[in-house]
């Protein structure tokens, strides 16, 4: 299983731990109007997806602008946003920040994605800063796990990825 930390404090991480190669588990999770969301919803699209601990942090609302103002123009290709935020706590950032058109989806109901994907961080309650590219035909192409909670991910690599596939 992949190590982190969050804030230099080492965290188990929980779920399914998945690789590059896998096909990419289904879950469900609520977006800002409180309507359930399946990965399946996106089928056919490549799907860049972000995982954040909690978007209303600078290194989180970073990391959600630049994956959505850099991928989101590719063709095909769709950004997810994924935190165990509230729904109103993302509806509000996406209009704080003029990102209206950003997917924002909550896993705080039952963590169905972090427990698909291995990233639930069983301390904290919270989702380690991730990010997972699946292509089209939905196998994970991409993944990172960020060592270190507060860090950055690898922009350039992700976005690449999402390009490619």
């Amino acid at each position: 299983m992949t190590q982190v930390t969050f804030k230099h404090n080492p965290v188990t991480l929980v779920g399914t731990e998945r690789k590059v190669g896998d096909k990419a588990p289904n879950f469900t999770v609520v977006n800002r109007d409180l309507e359930e969301v399946t990965l399946h919803d996106y089928d056919g699209k490549v799907r860049l997806i972000s995982v954040v601990p909690s978007i209303d942090t600078s290194v989180c609302s970073t990391q959600t602008r630049k994956f959505n103002e850099e991928a989101s123009n590719l063709d095909n290709t769709v950004v997810l946003t994924i935190s165990v935020d509230l729904p109103f706590a993302q509806k509000k950032w996406c209009a704080a920040e003029g990102l209206p058109n950003a997917i924002t989806l909550s896993d705080h109901r039952d963590l169905s994605f972090g427990e698909a994907y291995g990233v639930i961080m069983k301390e904290l309650r919270l989702l380690a800063r991730s990010v997972f590219v699946i292509n089209a035909a939905g196998e994970i192409v991409y993944k990172e796990v960020v060592p270190e909670g507060s860090d950055h991910p690898n922009y350039e690599a992700a976005i690449e990825a999402a390009k490619k596939a």
